[in-house]
């Protein structure tokens, strides 16, 4: 004989990885009673870094939807619930019993507190009447967990902390400093809620909104002026706006201002141009330069790094992935390229053109996005020169890449002006990894090389 059980179960939003605590959903491809496949897309969600629809874990029969189009989910947030069936065979499958619970014997009077085992001074019991046995209720003890040790104000720089990512920066964001906060759970790890309550029970400690892009005090009406309209922000902007203001607020940002010779890179350019094409990509300046940035950060290594402030380390990268700013409908975004220092600048090309064509249709996935060791950006075809780019965290660096005009150079050898072909570009560092002079080595060892066709000797 054999009978269907009913194996239902929700399908939970996934870890979004890196910092990613919440997507907005933005269409919901299934309805109730629809029976759907796995790895079948069930939703369309948008996350602060892409767009990209969720596959379904399971295969079975959609009984309930848990969310609605427009609403905001967190990892562990259930989405649908699916129910599988499977077909079980009674007379193979044994059935395991219960077991019969035997009655709890009367005592022959009450439990008293003599008769519990002794508890250590410092810990409290209570004492807590439940279900009765008998004719007296038997007593049921509660025991807490032992509470963390004190905080000692001196010993707050050598005290380890344990918390995610994600907990550190909320404490940062509301101006608690992590080392002070206790925490509730296994081995004193903290949690947001302990950082909540930190704040509420610390009221001389005013949570710094400033840096966290939040407006510092209320606005003015402004319909008192004329007409007014209040659109609001997407995800994506409302990240760009976290992000920058983190950003500005955590690095001490210092900004080079430089210009190299592009006549002969422009040739170079227009020599393999027709060969980037027959491959599938656009040799623009960027990839060119994208190449020459890959071999100056493996010159200057320090570059290529990111800071650990809590622990006073610089955290030196051994892989070179570059991050491109692109503008795309719904904002900025930087997708990441791979392991620059290993490919030859068709591939650049190639990949960077199919990069950010993805980027603009809104089809990159969040691996996309992860892993920038460095970024890069242009705003060159917007006819803009120099300019001062906010570093991408947690970069330490990056690079600005204006529009070249012609102008009239000197030329020694020749003893009059001829017309070259002049590139404004701007490097932007974090003060506490580099000093001036390492920032001026960098830009001048990039210029140099773009001044000569050693750009073919890097793997064009």
């Amino acid at each position: 004989m054999t009978t269907t059980a009913s194996n239902a179960g929700a399908v939970l939003l996934p870890d979004l990885g890196e910092d990613i605590e919440e997507a907005d959903v933005l269409q919901i491809y299934v309805s109730i009673g629809d029976a759907i496949e796995l790895e079948q897309p069930i939703v369309e969600i948008e996350t602060e870094k892409a767009t990209l629809d969720l596959p379904s874990p399971v295969a079975g029969t959609v009984t309930q939807i848990h969310v609605r189009q427009g609403d905001t989910i967190r990892p562990g947030d259930p989405v649908l619930s699916v129910e599988s069936a499977a077909v079980v065979n009674e007379s193979t499958t044994p059935v395991q019993e219960e077991p019969t619970a035997e009655p709890a014997p009367t005592p022959a009077e009450p439990t008293m507190l003599e008769d519990v085992p002794e508890v250590p001074a410092p810990t409290q019991v209570e004492v807590v009447s439940e279900t009765p046995v008998g004719d007296h209720p038997a007593p049921i003890l509660k025991v807490p967990p032992p509470a963390p040790p004190p905080l000692v104000e001196g010993d707050l720089e050598s005290r380890p902390v344990f918390a995610s990512p994600s907990v550190r920066r909320f404490a940062r964001e509301i101006g608690i400093d992590i080392r002070t906060v206790s925490g509730n759970g296994p081995g004193g790890r903290i949690d947001l809620e302990d950082i909540k309550r930190h704040a509420r029970e610390t009221p001389t400690q005013t949570p710094n909104t400033n840096h966290t892009g939040l407006s510092p005090g209320p606005l003015p009406d402004f319909s008192e002026f004329g007409t007014v309209e209040r659109v609001p922000m997407t995800r994506l902007r409302r990240t760009i706006k976290r992000n920058m203001a983190t950003s500005w607020h955590e690095i001490p940002h210092v900004t080079l201002f430089h210009t190299a010779d592009v006549t002969e890179l422009e040739q170079v350019r227009h020599d393999y141009r027709d060969r980037a094409e027959e491959a599938g990509g656009r040799l623009t300046i960027t990839a060119i330069l994208l190449k020459i940035t890959a071999a100056a950060l493996k010159a200057h290594p320090h570059v290529n790094s990111s800071i650990d402030a809590e622990n006073d380390e610089l955290v030196l990268k051994h892989y070179v992935h570059l991050g491109v700013a692109v503008d795309t409908p719904r904002g900025l975004v930087v997708p990441v390229i791979r392991d620059v220092d290993e490919k030859n600048i068709i591939e650049i090309s190639v990949e960077l053109t199919d990069i950010s064509e993805r980027a603009r249709s809104g089809d990159l996935g969040l691996q996309d996005f992860r892993g920038s060791s460095f970024t890069v950006t242009n705003l060159g075809g917007m006819g803009t020169g120099h300019f001062t780019p906010i570093i991408h965290h947690p970069n330490t660096a990056i690079l600005g890449i204006g529009r070249a005009e012609r102008r009239p150079v000197w030329s020694e050898p020749l003893e009059n002006w001829e017309p070259r072909s002049i590139l404004p570009m701007s490097f932007t560092f974090d003060h506490r990894v580099m000093d001036g002079a390492d920032g001026a080595r960098f830009m001048t060892w990039i210029a140099d090389v773009i001044r000569q066709p050693l750009v073919l000797a890097l793997g064009s």
